[in-house]
């Protein structure tokens, strides 16, 4: 029996190949817990199809990554908060207030999960952030704190 394998099996092969094993083994166990399907022409067009099509969605996604990154180098964020005392911000700058800030100033929406703050935003002045966007892209986003 020829089965295309759906998911990664241990002993058998990756996920996409075409695999000859016996009857009951393909039936029972990779078909019947979900690990690969009957190997019929139609079933290894249509995962080939599903490939192809998972590759140009890649492709695209990465130009718009791209296009967002190109965006965020040249953006600059203004965040006003209260000031202590001596001049330094109560707590700190949050990852939530700065895609909230992104997002008024400039329309363009990121999940605060990007953000990489290696320290916390502290103090008042010129900052720059980095943003993990995915697919290995990276852009740097330049925030101005003032006080008020």
């Amino acid at each position: 029996m020829k089965v295309l394998l759906i998911k990664d099996v241990k002993s058998l092969g990756k996920s996409g190949e075409v695999k000859d094993v016996k009857d009951g083994y393909g039936k029972n166990f990779l078909i019947g817990k979900g690990y690969a399907k009957h190997a019929t022409p139609e079933i290894i067009a249509q995962h080939k199809a599903d490939e192809i099509q998972k590759i140009a969605d890649e492709k695209a996604e990465v130009a718009v990554l791209k296009e967002m990154a190109v965006k965020l180098d040249k953006a600059e964020i203004i965040i006003t908060k209260k000031l202590g005392q001596n001049g330094h911000l109560f707590g700190a700058i949050t990852k939530d207030e700065v895609a909230h800030a992104l997002q008024e100033q400039h329309a363009i929406e990121i999940d605060k999960k990007h953000i990489v703050d290696k320290v916390a935003i502290k103090t008042i002045g010129e900052h720059d952030l980095d943003l993990k966007l995915g697919h290995g892209i990276h852009a740097t986003l330049h925030v101005d704190v003032q006080g008020e």
